[in-house]
């Protein structure tokens, strides 16, 4: 498989990206339930891995729009409507900026809590912002908010795509699938 986009199919670095970054979301997830039921030295270690898959993310979103940037994109299916084309160029502009800000807010709200952000114990974050509770509690607010936005995001992404693949039968899940046979 190519390494860079073609007119037909995503490369295989764009879909590394997409799949690793739907695996460290999923362990997000995982993760900040499993701090929230948990106490003491296990909930501090649940949240010191989840800032460090949080600022994995958020790297990777950053070389994944850089990579995006210099290929070409495969063009959307010509079926669609145009208020569909639309919603799909939301939905990814929203994916990459929900990406990007909601690592932000965790780091910034760790900053705020007096709690610098190392990752994964091989090198400590500078503090985004100055210690301040006023602005912890806020962004323990929008940490929530863009939490959940994010999830209504993924599943109308995820909505779309299932859509594509049975309901429209077309490529567009196809592509993005490191294998199986494409047609043009």
């Amino acid at each position: 498989m190519a390494l860079r986009n073609t007119t037909y199919r995503w490369g295989a670095l764009a879909q590394l990206f997409h799949w690793l970054i739907v695996a460290l979301l999923i362990a997000q997830y995982t993760l900040a339930t499993l701090a929230e039921d948990a106490h003491g030295a296990q909930r501090l270690t649940l949240l010191a891995r989840h800032k460090s898959v949080g600022i994995t993310i958020l790297f990777l979103a950053l070389l994944r729009l850089l990579w995006r940037s210099l290929n070409p994109v495969p063009p959307l299916p010509t079926t669609l409507k145009p208020y569909e084309r639309k919603l799909a160029h939301i939905t990814h502009a929203l994916l990459y900026a929900l990406l990007i800000a909601q690592p932000l807010s965790g780091w910034m709200m760790s900053s705020a809590r007096g709690f610098p952000v190392s990752w994964f114990g091989f090198f400590t974050l500078p503090d985004l912002v100055p210690k301040n509770k006023a602005l912890y509690e806020a962004l323990v607010t929008t940490h929530g908010v863009l939490a959940l936005l994010l999830i209504a995001v993924v599943i109308l992404h995820v909505a779309a795509a299932l859509k594509h693949h049975f309901w429209l039968k077309d490529d567009t899940l196809r592509r993005m699938l490191p294998f199986g046979h494409h047609h043009h």
